[in-house]
């Protein structure tokens, strides 16, 4: 081991940051290392019925953060990341975002595993989706192991854990039963049979009959008694006791949740201790909530897509806004985007020149080592993305990536697209969000007599500045007819919102010395004429 893994793992066990916390959890379970140096398992959860989203992203993402903040933690200590689908599941529910619907209809409570593709590609509805699933983490680099209940179930490979949930059939109904609704408690069953007339996982009353072959008996939807083993995938464990079972089947050591998920957490932790085993570690993290502060449904279509993310901005800033403070609640709108794009590139930018105890509390030093990337960390981008936003906001509606590239000119050093790939992305994300959400809303309003007096000193001014005129310089320039008592200004915060409104059309804006160097000098001084004379720029 290196100085410099020592010292990472020195400043890794005192960080404030959430993923180490989270790994220090994995350090006191394991003081020593796992047992026979086996690697720390961690698992992320799927139901594969029906398309994944983001919600299976930041949880594959946050877990991943916390594989890596321990491997930091233990100079590099062996780890696993298991993504497991459960597609034993009976589908409940037909999407609503799927073709043949029909088909699935007829086959409503059947294991998703054995329900045709809608979609006419797969063998079955859960092999499609687990299909997309996989597709879905490999796009973003993800490292893990996929893993079926299905296929666990039906080679045989849980039917020792199966065996376990018989053997303490008792104890289990003493857990679960006191959690439940009189009603419920009189067909609850930790085991659910797979009807041998319809294939339907059933949810009926299962007496125990022989623990070693797996027998049980229950009444079919036939009424018929029926004797039939839990083995080979004739049978799927109940929810909770299901996810406590995986846990110890699998040995899994780590696992994350939504807050909806609480209850679940505590008993299958119970569960896992009576079959002989541990609750994993994990994190209880906030549920997303959407503009209206409204918990996100899939039901109501109230929430923003990774589709739509990406569409508006970039991959880095996904991640990083799902990575500031998991236990709040976090609004998941189109209104958060800019804001996390550029958060992004400035704790990206400030990254090389920090200790590192601040690199460690610095969320771009753990998104770029998700997929083990450590290059590049100083980085930055010529110009923010809310600025480029304003630009096109200007521009209007029908702005086009080359007349953004010809005013980029004004502000960047050597402003070609190939040179700058990342603000290159952004510029076709910035228009796509002007046309869609900035165009539609933007009125720009006449100037008071106040106004126009300190815009049209402004004007005058300017038509004294050279193009090549710094940012800093023109910034300087607006401050002071801002602090000139003459136009009445009670403060600068009133003059900026002044020129935002009659200029740009909007409440809010950027620094006004790097939109004027950005826009260019006589550009600027045509907004300025257009407001005066109380016409809209086009």
């Amino acid at each position: 081991m290196t100085t410099n893994d020592d010292a990472l793992i020195a400043a890794a066990r005192v960080s404030k940051a959430w993923p180490f916390e989270e790994a220090r959890k994995l350090l006191k379970r394991y003081p020593d290392g796992k047992p026979g140096g086996a690697p720390v398992l961690f698992e992320t959860g799927y139901g594969p019925s029906g398309l994944p989203h983001i919600g299976t992203f930041q949880e594959v993402l946050r877990t991943t953060l916390v594989r890596r903040a321990y491997e930091a933690l233990t100079g590099g200590a062996p780890t696993r990341l298991v993504a497991f689908s459960d597609d034993m599941d009976g589908l409940r529910k037909v999407p609503d975002n799927v073709p043949n619907k029909g088909l699935l209809t007829a086959h409503l409570h059947e294991p998703l595993s054995r329900i045709p593709d809608p979609f006419g590609r797969f063998e079955s509805f859960a092999h499609h989706n687990n299909a997309m699933l996989r597709d879905f983490l490999d796009r973003f680099g993800f490292d893990y192991e996929f893993v079926s209940a299905a296929d666990r179930y039906n080679s045989g490979a849980f039917d020792e854990a199966l065996r376990g949930v018989l053997n303490n059939f008792d104890a289990i109904m003493g857990i679960m039963l006191p959690t439940l609704r009189e009603e419920r408690r009189k067909t609850y069953s930790p085991i659910l049979p797979v009807s041998p007339t319809n294939r339907q996982v059933l949810q009926v009353p299962v007496e125990v009959v022989d623990v070693a072959q797996g027998l049980i008996r229950f009444t079919d939807t036939t009424g018929e008694v029926v004797e039939q083993t839990i083995f080979g995938g004739q049978a799927k464990l109940q929810w909770k006791v299901d996810w406590a079972m995986r846990w110890v089947a699998l040995g899994v050591d780590y696992e994350m949740c939504g807050k909806d998920l609480t209850d679940s957490v505590t008993q299958s932790g119970k569960i896992a201790q009576v079959l002989g085993g541990k609750r994993p570690e994990g994190l209880i993290y906030e549920l997303f909530l959407d503009e209206n502060g409204e918990k996100i449904s899939k039901s109501k279509g109230n929430g923003l897509t990774i589709e739509q993310w990406l569409d508006y901005g970039s991959e880095e800033s996904l991640g990083f806004y799902l990575f500031r403070e998991p236990k709040s609640a976090k609004s998941l709108h189109v209104g958060v985007i800019p804001r996390a794009v550029d958060e992004y590139w400035q704790f990206r930018e400030k990254l090389p020149t920090q200790p590192l105890e601040q690199q460690l509390g610095n969320p771009v030093w753990h998104l770029l080592r998700t997929n083990g990337y450590h290059g590049g960390e100083g980085e930055a981008l010529p110009v923010t993305y809310g600025l480029l936003l304003n630009l096109v906001g200007v521009l209007g509606a029908n702005a086009t990536r080359a007349q953004v590239w010809s005013y980029l000119g004004n502000y960047v050093e050597n402003a070609d697209p190939a040179a700058h790939p990342a603000l290159d992305a952004l510029v076709t994300r910035a228009l796509a969000y002007n046309r869609d959400f900035i165009a539609p809303t933007l009125i720009r309003r006449k100037p008071d007599a106040n106004e126009a007096l300190a815009l049209a000193a402004l004007d005058e001014e300017l038509a004294a500045t050279s193009e090549g005129a710094t940012a800093e310089e023109l910034q300087n320039l607006v401050y002071e007819i801002g602090k000139d008592p003459h136009y009445g200004f009670a403060g600068l915060r009133d003059w900026f919102k002044a020129l935002y409104e009659t200029l740009l059309g909007s409440a809010q804006g950027p620094r006004m010395g790097s939109f004027i160097a950005l826009y260019g000098v006589a550009n600027t001084r045509s907004l300025i004429a257009e407001a005066l004379d109380g016409t809209e720029a086009g």
